[in-house]
C-alpha cells in the first residue's frame, strides 16, 4: 500500500504485480502507448524481449492503482553484473534487458535489479507519482535481496535540448544548484547516484519511409534531424534508404 499526501486529498494506492494480476498487461500498453513517441516503440531489443518480462520475471513488473485504475507502470530485470558499476556499458538500457534474458537462460544468480520503465498515466502526471514508483522499485529489489538498483535514466525534459550532449547536459543546475533535469533530481533526493553516461542505450533503426510513417516529417535530404519526442537528432542517409537513432541514457544507482 502506498499513501500519496496531496494538498488537498490523500491517495491510498496499492502495489500489484504480474504475479498477482496478470489481468492489467494489456491495460498497462495502452497507457505506455499513449505516453512514449511512436518511434520508441521499434527499437529491435525491447521488440524481442520486452512483452517477455510479464512471462519470464512476473514479480518485477508492477502497477500502482487507484482503486481499479493504474496510476503508474514499472518495468524491471533482475541481472548478475560482477563488476564495478563505474564500468556499466555504454549500451545501457538494450544491453540490460538482453543480459536479463541471456543470465536467466545460462541458470545464472542475478546480484543487481535493472529498471527499464517508469510510466505515469496522463491523467496523474505531477503530482508526484515518479518517486512512489521509484520507491516501490527499490522496495521490490529489497525484497528479492539484490544488492543495488541501477537504471538507464531516460532525463526528463532532455529532448527539449537535442543538440546538447548529454555529457553537458546532466551536470546542468537551476539556481538553487539542483540538478536541471526533473527526473534526475528525482533519483538525487531519493538516494541515488548518477553513475556516467551511456550513449548507447537503445538503437532505433528504420527506413526512411518507416520514420515518416512513425514522426510525420518529411526528410528531403540526407543529414541529422530533430524530432519530436528524441534526446538527439535522427540520422537520416537517403542513400541507404536508413535512419539510425542512438538514444543517450544516464546509468543511475540506488543501494538497496
Amino acid at each position: 500500500m502506498v499513501v500519496l499526501k496531496l494538498q488537498d486529498k490523500i491517495m491510498i494506492l496499492k502495489l500489484v504485480t504480474t504475479l498477482e494480476r496478470n489481468d492489467l498487461i494489456e491495460k498497462g500498453d495502452k497507457i505506455v502507448e499513449t505516453v512514449y513517441p511512436e518511434f520508441m516503440m521499434h527499437d529491435a531489443i525491447a521488440n524481442k524481449w520486452f512483452f517477455q518480462l510479464y512471462e519470464k520475471f512476473p514479480e518485477f513488473q508492477y502497477w500502482l492503482l487507484d482503486n481499479e485504475e493504474i496510476v503508474g507502470i514499472g518495468n524491471s530485470i533482475p541481472i548478475y553484473w560482477k563488476d564495478e558499476l563505474d564500468n556499466l556499458p555504454d549500451e545501457g538500457w538494450d544491453w540490460a534487458l538482453k543480459k536479463g534474458f541471456d543470465d536467466l537462460k545460462a541458470g545464472i544468480e542475478p546480484n543487481l535489479l535493472c529498471g527499464l520503465s517508469i510510466t505515469i498515466n496522463p491523467k496523474f502526471q505531477g503530482i508526484g507519482l515518479s518517486a512512489e514508483m521509484v520507491k516501490s522499485m527499490v522496495q521490490i529489489g529489497k525484497n528479492c535481496k539484490l544488492d543495488s538498483l541501477i537504471i538507464p535514466i531516460r532525463p526528463t525534459i532532455k529532448k527539449d535540448f537535442p543538440q546538447l550532449d548529454i555529457k553537458q547536459y546532466i551536470v546542468l543546475k537551476r539556481e538553487d544548484e539542483q540538478l536541471f533535469d526533473p527526473w534526475l533530481r528525482i533519483q538525487e533526493k531519493l538516494g541515488g547516484k548518477i553513475i556516467k553516461v551511456c550513449s548507447k542505450a537503445m538503437d532505433i533503426r528504420g527506413s526512411v519511409q518507416d520514420w515518416k510513417n512513425w514522426t510525420g516529417v518529411n526528410f528531403p535530404q540526407s543529414g541529422n534531424y530533430k524530432i519530436e519526442g528524441a534526446l538527439k537528432t535522427v540520422e537520416i542517409d537517403l542513400e541507404k534508404d536508413e535512419g539510425v537513432y542512438i538514444e543517450p541514457n544516464v546509468w543511475v544507482a540506488h543501494k538497496l
